[in-house]
């Protein structure tokens, strides 16, 4: 196991050794950890909704706030000690470290790439990356959006020049009526969202086109908080393990217990159900060797390497860096 969590056997073994005979569990003080998200409430949270409401961090002797998601990147609140965990891609993560933010890989939600390049089915005009070349792209707002399309569009044998327009969530609403050409989506969510809304759509995957399969999402801290509360991390990840394990055995009920608890932002049931199946079906969640939460090493350089070849990674000038970090620094072994 790669996470810089223990197993759940090794952490109770742990606790049990340095508890005295006399002295109940419950005992022990229970330490608060924060956490941010990255989006409003969705399936790639579940876990954390889970842990929280099946009393896993309580078992764990740890108090666990889910901050509500705000403008302010979740990496950015870990990298400045607002919160000690967060809900964060691994692209953000390394284009921040590489800047000097104080940030590190603890934990994959999902074990594989679930972003795609979408858009309408009935485009003639549109059969490969490079047809995408002088069209409008519905965008986000991330600083590395452009540069890994441009560089799939490249890879492809195009230019990689196209026209921006920052929209949010109202890129999809735009696509749908023609006034973007293209844009990304989470396959996982807008995408199985489009499959149930019969919208008819094409796609681009980024490992067809050049760039290497990632953890897209993960739980990611900062160094000064890891080695200041070593029990309360390994705590924290460990029940949080068990939030994901819970959910991929038990859809149904964890459906339920994230829908009742975020019902404001999520109403619709259906969704939420089918999105997780997605993710339990194609093995975003739990390998299909059976780990949850591993870390991959091979992915964690394959990206690094990718985003500085593809002079993404810059330094906290701005400037690019001109030789490529130790990723092995970047995430949790």
């Amino acid at each position: 196991m790669t996470s810089f969590a223990l197993t759940r056997r090794a952490t109770l073994a742990g606790l049990a050794s340095l508890a005295l005979p006399a002295i109940p569990r419950l005992a022990l003080a229970a330490e608060k950890v924060t956490v941010a998200l990255d989006w409003t409430p969705n399936t790639n949270h579940i876990g954390l909704f889970v842990a929280r409401d099946k009393g896993f961090y309580n078992e764990a002797s740890i108090e666990v706030e889910i901050l509500p998601y705000t403008d302010t990147s979740a990496s950015t609140l870990v990298a400045n000690h607002v919160a000690n965990f967060g809900v964060m891609g691994s692209i953000g993560l390394f284009t921040q470290r590489t800047a000097g933010a104080d940030l590190l890989a603890t934990f994959a939600i999902v074990q594989t790439e679930t972003g795609r390049v979408v858009f309408k089915a009935d485009r003639a005009d549109i059969q490969r990356p490079k047809d995408l070349d002088g069209k409008t792209y519905g965008g986000f707002g991330s600083a590395w959006e452009n540069a890994l399309l441009s560089s799939i569009i490249r890879n492809d044998g195009g230019k990689g020049e196209f026209e921006t327009v920052t929209l949010g969530t109202s890129a999809y609403q735009a696509l749908e009526n023609g006034a973007v050409d293209f844009t990304l989506e989470v396959y996982t969510w807008e995408g199985v969202k489009a499959e149930l809304d019969g919208v008819k759509q094409r796609a681009f995957r980024y490992a067809d086109f050049g760039v290497p399969d990632e953890h897209t999402a993960i739980l990611g801290s900062s160094r000064s908080f890891l080695d200041q509360n070593p029990r309360a991390a390994k705590a924290f990840l460990e029940a949080t393990r068990r939030g994901y394990e819970f959910a991929v055995d038990n859809p149904d009920e964890a459906t339920d217990l994230l829908v009742a608890t975020n019902g404001d932002a999520l109403t619709d049931r259906k969704l939420v159900r089918a999105s997780l199946q997605t993710l339990i079906d194609g093995h975003y969640f739990r390998t299909p060797d059976g780990l949850v939460g591993r870390i991959d090493p091979q992915k964690m350089q394959g990206i690094g390497n990718y985003l500085f070849a593809s002079n993404i990674l810059k330094d906290a000038g701005g400037n690019v860096v001109p030789e490529k970090p130790d990723f092995s620094a970047y995430f949790s072994k």
